[in-house]
């Protein structure tokens, strides 16, 4: 058994001072309920509940043992924010229980930040860089959408009126983009005279002939937006008759929306729908940083002394060890266009799921990256035949680089995309994710900086010397979970087909596979994207089969009575490497 200290005590030369230790006392962590205990922690319970689709929380749950991820947090401190309470993700992160949280948070009487119509140029940031960088020819068709199922009495007019407010309130939807010729910059416009909202009647056609010109009317609405002219968003209705469920699509340019982004978008829309149809004042939560105040720190931050020192993390990885993916038809001359693209996907049950999201953390202290990316250097180092396997790494960029900017409702495309060379260590399972999770944590600022340096940083040496780093060919992004409780009365996932193309199918993709994970109904999916003209479908389908069945060794692993422990990042205040951390764990036990 263990004694969870504040600190380790150490000697004068700052090691752990192991006579000091007090020794255990037999006694295991209580697992037993216990409920708020004071306001505040009621209402962080019920957000809780909410977020993670949870009955019950109590107040010594474990945030990241109970389903948590960075994406929640996110959606934690936006509702605590609500609700007038002030928190932070890095004080959920350090603070992982209500009882703790509710220690530390503030209270919020007034606006934080600016309240009013946001305007004028903006510097572009490090994921717009990237895109414009991408140099496609069809730049105005790249998108998100969602095809969201809506009652057959729902207001056309209502509906346009909310789309309106929402355009108001969200910044980043106003965006436009201008070529100087060298460059692009983007503009926040004010309010357009135009809502980007139509109607189109099929009411009076077949179910078939219903599916197929929803099918088509979606397709090109894709590609209808302009980022230089236009508007960034635009909405659809499909009326398909007064008693069968209609059709609203909802398109955004990647360039003005992201993941979390959708979370807060759709709340607030049908929020604002509700209180119209019911004649009630309209009243959205407070606006929180400026996509534009945002922007102008990052391009601050990117000549910075503080963001240099990382520099020589990213140029000290050992690159030399980097080998090329494998291929079923080396001669190919097509083109890894979007056209040429296929997708296979596989699940884990809802039992695996939940094992998953609730089981696996507690082994090791681990986050749910952690463990999909311990099964990704399994399943993909065993086809490659190495240890070692770069991927680029999307994560959602919102993080807390600077005091009093807060972005947890905050909408516009803040994803941060940086190169991970993940090592296969020796032994068991355990050992291999308590690896995966000490790189991962010894990324610097979860790898935002990588971009900032390589996009915004003035000195060109800097630039180049990131530029010149072998790109990967494989891409992972964890989406989070997109079945919750607040999300019941409209679905998420939409129908993917009908919904069109988001991206000209004649573009190239800047990586071979593209691997998109997500839990949905809760069952954890993930979508391996790859071209047919470099890869065979069963050589895919192998590999995709071969993660799941990773994940699901991690997870039957991390269930047995052999597997738990602590890695050197449990310890941040003292500096022991993993092989010190065990021996001094297989001493005092």
């Amino acid at each position: 058994s263990y004694v969870i200290l504040p600190k380790l005590p150490l000697t004068p030369n700052g090691k752990v001072d192991r006579k000091a230790l007090p020794a255990p006392d037999g006694e295991l962590r209580s697992q037993e309920f216990v409920p708020p205990q004071n306001s505040t922690e009621e209402v962080l319970a019920q957000i809780w509940q909410e977020v993670l689709g949870l009955q019950q929380v109590g107040i010594h749950d474990k945030f990241f043992e109970i389903g948590g991820d960075s994406i929640i947090s996110i959606q934690i401190v936006a509702r605590a924010q609500k609700a007038g309470i002030q928190l932070t993700t890095k004080q959920i992160f350090q603070n992982q229980t209500i009882a703790q949280q509710a220690a530390v948070a503030g209270t919020i009487k007034t606006a934080q930040h600016q309240q009013g119509l946001v305007t004028g140029e903006i510097p572009l940031t490090p994921i717009q860089h990237w895109f414009f960088e991408q140099n496609l020819a069809q730049m105005h068709h790249f998108n998100q959408s969602q095809l969201l199922p809506v009652s057959p009495q729902i207001k056309p007019e209502l509906l346009s009126t909310a789309v309106g407010k929402i355009l108001e309130h969200h910044d980043a939807l106003r965006l436009r983009f201008q070529n100087t010729g060298n460059s692009w910059q983007q503009i926040n416009h004010s309010q357009s005279e135009t809502i980007p909202f139509k109607v189109v009647d099929l009411s009076k056609l077949p179910e078939a002939e219903q599916l197929a010109l929803l099918k088509q009317t979606a397709t090109e609405q894709q590609a209808s937006l302009n980022l230089t002219d236009g508007c960034l968003m635009q909405v659809v209705l499909f009326n398909l008759g007064s008693q069968t469920q209609g059709c609203l699509l909802i398109i955004i340019h990647h360039l003005g929306v992201d993941g979390v982004s959708w979370r807060i978008l759709l709340e607030d829309l049908f929020e604002v729908y509700r209180k119209l149809e019911q004649g009630q004042t309209i009243r959205l939560p407070m606006k929180t940083t400026a996509f534009q105040d945002w922007a102008v720190r990052l391009l601050e931050y990117g000549q910075s002394q503080k963001l240099q020192t990382e520099l020589d993390y990213w140029l000290n990885q050992p690159w030399s060890n980097i080998v090329s993916l494998p291929v079923d038809y080396p001669q190919t001359k097509a083109d890894n266009t979007v056209a040429n693209a296929a997708n296979v996907t596989k699940s884990l049950s809802k039992e695996q799921t939940t094992a998953l999201l609730q089981e696996v953390p507690s082994a090791y202290n681990t986050q749910i990256n952690d463990v999909l990316l311990t099964a990704l250097v399994i399943s993909l180092g065993e086809w490659m035949e190495t240890q070692t396997v770069l991927i680029d790494l999307e994560g959602h960029g919102r993080e807390e680089l600077f005091a009093g900017l807060d972005l947890s409702r905050t909408v516009g495309w803040f994803t941060s995309m940086f190169p991970v060379q993940l090592q296969r260590s020796s032994g068991d399972i355990g050992e291999v994710l308590k690896s995966v999770k000490e790189q991962l944590r010894g990324i610097p600022e979860h790898g935002i900086g990588y971009g900032i340096l390589r996009y915004l940083s003035q000195d060109e040496k800097i630039r180049s010397q990131l530029v010149a780093l072998p790109q990967a060919q494989v891409s992972f992004n964890y989406l989070g979970q997109f079945d919750s409780n607040q999300f019941q009365q409209f679905s998420l996932q939409g129908d993917w087909e009908l919904a069109g193309l988001h991206q000209s199918p004649q573009e190239n993709r800047a990586h071979w596979l593209d691997i998109n994970s997500l839990i949905v109904r809760d069952q954890f999916q993930v979508i391996w994207t790859y071209n047919s003209f470099i890869h065979k479908n069963s050589t895919i389908t192998n590999l995709a089969e071969k993660y799941i069945e990773a994940l699901q060794n991690i997870i039957a692993y991390c269930q047995s009575l052999e597997a738990g422990g602590y890695t050197p990042s449990d310890f941040p205040v003292v500096d022991l490497s993993q092989e010190e951390l065990d021996d001094l764990l297989t001493e005092i036990n």
